[in-house]
């Protein structure tokens, strides 16, 4: 267990702004940041994060808390291993009890995956570095490739011996289970036939150079292998198999890594290999990925514009399936991207250029040779239809495909005027045929969604009306008002029921200062109020509790006790005015009131409602009571007509008609 002293620590020093900015691109806006959502699929950014308030709001997936939460969400930590992360970035020394082998056993299935990915990187490390085997297959061959032994320690290269199940034995050593080394596909198990409850096992990398690969945030999530033996009939590169850890379509090799750099500049490198990733980064271009040999996919793709907007894919000089390879520009199209493409010189990849040339000279290369994706394709296709006016038109053709993928009309039009300006075809035949493109597309998506409809049906667009809750939304004001102002002290107006000379009931103004939670709290206990959400009713009670007890609060500090549900529900209730602000109101002149303006006159008229809401509801209920029985009502009558009076002098009040 993680001691209370080390998790103070961690929510004293994080800031949450320079966690999620790790792995979201977040731009100044205001007193917040926003940004691309890291949740869902979106192009206009929906993610806001309060530095002030230390929370954060998604509002594409209603998702939302505190640095903890986003962790937990974005990256699938529990609890504890959150806390740990924080406390690494931020040097902080963890103190904590060792765990008990039933604390162990208690870690869910991914956790243990996680743990047995985690030994197996270490293993390898272990074997390349301590052993004779490692450092002469291993460790000369990253020599040979030119590594650095430095860079070799900083993406965490290794060696699986060339044993049969040698990396099995040592894992089964340290307590690992057969189940978890066969999930994350370490281990490959044979059932045996003739000892069934004895099956065999096999090392899956075995006398291979190991490269881990890891998840945004450095944990291990699989392995990619290279042989270095002769066997032609093994696969050159072996990754993991798909697990509940490692999705191959969703991870990029070396992102733990790059992701700074491709957010501080802009861009990202977009190459094949592992070994192309290590060697640009050892010379110095650190906002590299890999796809790890994989088709380039959207998550892929939208894990990198999470950071930037900007990709360059780098292509071997003698790539043979550069054409297929296009297919992932128009992929990258599609997500709203912009795209430049970079060709080596024949001979030469990125692995072999950057080793071969000093940091100015490749950074040179980059910036000179990168091309635009139209460009480059005009250029390329039109090498390859020559002289042959039917290639020429299904050329111009696959360039309109691409430029169709593009969500923004401006750019759209701007590439069809370069692609008519290098192909030499009129503006006017390429946006008709990008228009038909259009059409065909927007045609053939409505005859797959729209239901079979008979003739003459008429249909009815009807959207339900959805009740609105009343009292909800004013006890979540009242949770909202005690978070920002619970400890400000207010001039208040307080309303005295008195009876005047004529014999009716009134009520009198009494100035009165107090304390924003001492005003709500003994206003609700006047009227023995209880809220009627669950959720809200745990939150008020902590609030009140921590308010009365803490001269320091802060909103970071209350959410550090709480239970990640609650903080979920805070961080909606505080960022929802948030997200009036994506919307830049001031451009259109629009200057919405500051919250801070007359707290006193928000608290008082939210208790106020809150009263009326529940006097009307108390009259309804009393009035179904004298419709259902046949008794002497007076003394109901008598009841309803004095909340009514009252509910008359609560409105006058609050400066509302009463009807």
């Amino acid at each position: 267990m993680i001691s209370k002293n080390t998790i103070d620590k961690v929510y004293e020093t994080s800031r949450l702004e320079e966690v999620i900015g790790d792995f979201v691109q977040l731009k100044k806006s205001g007193s917040n940041f926003k940004g691309l959502s890291p949740f869902s699929d979106e192009r206009s950014p929906s993610f806001m994060v309060s530095p002030v308030k230390q929370i954060w709001k998604d509002f594409s997936s209603g998702k939302g808390g505190n640095v903890v939460a986003f962790l937990m969400e974005h990256e699938h930590f529990t609890y504890p291993e959150a806390i740990k992360y924080l406390a690494k970035k931020y040097n902080i020394e963890i103190e904590e009890t060792e765990r008990t082998d039933e604390q162990k056993q208690e870690a869910d299935e991914r956790e243990s995956m996680y743990l047995v990915s985690e030994f197996a990187q270490k293993h390898f490390a272990q074997m390349l570095w301590d052993t004779e085997l490692g450092k002469a297959i291993g460790l000369s061959y990253f020599k040979e490739r030119g590594f650095t032994e430095e860079i070799i320690k900083q993406f965490n290269l290794g060696y699986c011996l060339d044993q049969w199940d040698g990396f099995t034995k040592a894992a089964f050593d340290k307590g690992y289970k057969l189940k978890y080394l066969e999930q994350t596909g370490l281990t490959i198990v044979k059932e045996d036939a003739q000892n069934p409850n004895n099956p065999k096992t096999f090392d899956r990398f075995k006398g291979r150079v190991m490269f881990p690969i890891h998840s945004m945030s450095g944990r291990v999530l699989g392995f990619g292998g290279r042989i270095l033996g002769n066997d032609k009939k093994a696969a050159k590169y072996l990754n993991s198999p798909e697990s509940d850890i490692y999705h191959k379509s969703k991870v990029l090799y070396g992102i733990y890594h790059a992701k700074q750099s491709i957010a501080k500049e802009d861009n990202c490198y977009l190459v094949e290999g592992y070994t192309d990733v290590i060697q640009f980064y050892q010379r110095g271009i650190h906002n590299v990925v890999s796809s790890s040999g994989t088709a380039l996919t959207p998550d892929q793709i939208r894990l990198i514009n999470r950071l930037t907007k900007n990709i360059t894919v780098l292509f071997d000089g003698d790539a043979a399936g550069l054409r297929a390879s296009l297919r992932g520009i128009d992929l990258i199209l599609e997500q709203g991207m912009n795209v430049k493409v970079c060709t080596f010189p024949e001979g030469e990849d990125p692995d072999s250029f950057a080793k071969n040339n000093a940091l100015e000279d490749v950074q040179l290369y980059l910036e000179e040779k990168s091309q635009d994706f139209i460009q480059f394709k005009a250029g390329l296709l039109a090498q390859e239809a020559a002289n042959d006016p039917i290639k020429r038109a299904d050329t111009v053709r696959d360039i309109i495909q691409s430029i169709s993928k593009i969500p923004d009309a401006i750019k759209r039009e701007i590439y069809i005027q370069e692609c008519a300006n290098i192909m030499k075809v009129s503006e006017g035949v390429l946006f008709s045929t990008l228009a038909q493109m259009g059409k065909k597309e927007s045609s053939d998506a409505s005859k797959n969604q729209r239901p079979e409809q008979k003739a003459f049906d008429v249909v009815k667009n009807e959207a339900p009306q959805e009740k609105v809750d009343v009292q909800y939304l004013l006890e979540r004001k009242i949770i909202e008002l005690l978070l920002l102002y619970g400890g400000e002290k207010e001039e208040f107006e307080d309303l005295v029921l008195k009876e005047s000379e004529s014999g009716d009931l009134v009520l009198e103004p009494e100035s009165i200062e107090a304390k924003v939670y001492e005003k709500i709290y003994l206003d609700l206990q006047d009227d023995e109020i209880e809220l009627a959400n669950e959720q809200f009713r745990q939150i008020y009670s902590k609030l009140i509790e921590a308010l009365n007890q803490e001269a320091d609060f802060t909103i970071s500090k209350f959410l550090s006790g709480l239970d990640q549900q609650l903080v979920s529900e805070i961080s909606s209730i505080l960022m929802e005015e948030e997200k009036y602000t994506l919307h830049s109101w001031e451009r259109k002149d629009i200057y919405p009131k500051k919250k801070e303006v007359g707290v006193a006159q928000l608290v008082s008229e939210t208790i106020l409602t809150l009263r009326c809401f529940l006097i009307k509801k108390r009259m309804t209920a009393l009035q179904d009571n004298t419709k259902e029985s046949v008794e002497d009502h007076r003394e109901t009558l008598e009841e309803i007509m004095n909340y009514l009076q009252l509910n008359k002098l609560l409105n006058k009040k609050l400066n509302r008609v009463f009807s």
